[in-house]
């Protein structure tokens, strides 16, 4: 679950990232699929770690 609360969020953060910066609509996509990547892959780790620690 904190793996798709953390993708969606990274996806969020991308997006308005590239709108500050003045990004057109393929640099929005793109900075929302990398960040959403990012974000998925520490979540899946925070996932594991706090299975493993309960």
């Amino acid at each position: 679950m904190i793996g798709i609360i953390l993708t969606v969020m990274g996806g969020l953060w991308g997006w308005r990232l590239a709108s500050k910066r003045g990004g057109n609509r393929a640099d929005k996509l793109q900075y929302m699929a990398v960040y959403a990547l990012i974000f998925a892959v520490i979540g899946l780790f925070l996932g594991v770690l706090l299975d493993r620690m309960v």
